[in-house]
């Protein structure tokens, strides 16, 4: 009890917050030019914010390297789920430089992304690894 409120440790699943913030940014991409393209009317320009694009990288980044990081030290250490990401996070960055061919690297990139997360969450669940004594990376 602190200050009389029972205090709950707060499980999140990295995996599916990973992968619901990567489909978040593929609506946005793909989604918000259609419904939204009337908003510079208004004065407002949510569409190629790069600072919005920016955050959105930055946040894709954070919480997928946080998510693998966990699933590979805790459980599975395997190498593959990072390698995808770190592909799919390239190819997002790409399209922020070629703006032109944005589609060509957006759906690669989500596929990726999202595919790395799903390989994760199932490596940490079929994983067996117990932590003893002799682990050198608890």
């Amino acid at each position: 009890y602190f200050c009389g409120a029972v205090i709950m440790k707060l499980n999140i699943n990295w995996d599916a917050l990973g992968i619901a913030t990567s489909v978040v940014c593929a609506i946005h991409c793909a989604v918000l030019p259609l419904i939204i393209s009337s908003l510079p009317l208004f004065g407002i320009n949510i569409v190629d914010n790069l600072a919005f694009e920016l955050f959105m990288i930055l946040l894709t980044a954070l919480i997928g390297v946080w998510s693998l990081y966990h699933g590979w030290k805790n459980q599975h250490h395997n190498i593959v789920p990072f390698t995808l990401f770190l592909i799919g996070l390239v190819l997002l960055s790409a399209k922020q430089v070629w703006h032109e061919k944005q589609v060509i690297f957006l759906v690669p990139a989500v596929l990726l992304i999202v595919g790395a997360h799903f390989i994760n969450f199932r490596l940490s669940r079929v994983a067996d690894h117990v932590h003893d004594k002799n682990c050198d990376h608890q």
